[in-house]
């Protein structure tokens, strides 16, 4: 695995981890579909919740939450009604996090931000 994707697994594990000490109940990690991936999906209540996590070292470019573009967002909506569809929760209510962590790796600063678009 590339250092990059071993610091993605890194982030995602630890975004899992701190979503679970949150009351989040763990649905699926990396649901793969032809519009894109989904990080995780986690129950919150009564919402099913995309969560997207984006983990940067620096904010030189603006760090993780800058990272999440309009095109990112299409790709992330795309894929979330790939995943609705094909588990037939249409009508069930959803919601998009993003779940950034900026600075070391070891210890990252995590802002979660709920219903980010």
């Amino acid at each position: 695995m590339t250092p990059t994707g071993t610091l993605g697994s890194h982030a995602e594990n630890l975004a899992h981890k701190y979503l679970l000490k949150q009351g989040l109940r763990s649905v699926t990690r990396n649901y793969h579909c032809r519009f894109g991936e989904i990080d995780l999906v986690m129950n919150d209540a009564e919402y099913l919740v995309f969560v997207e996590v984006r983990y940067r070292s620096s904010d030189a470019f603006g760090g993780a939450l800058h990272s999440i573009d309009g095109r990112k967002q299409t790709r992330l909506r795309r894929a979330a009604q790939s995943y609705l569809m094909q588990y037939k929760m249409n009508d069930h209510p959803c919601r998009f996090d993003i779940l950034c962590l900026d600075g070391r790796a070891d210890q990252p600063e995590i802002e979660w931000i709920k219903n980010a678009f």
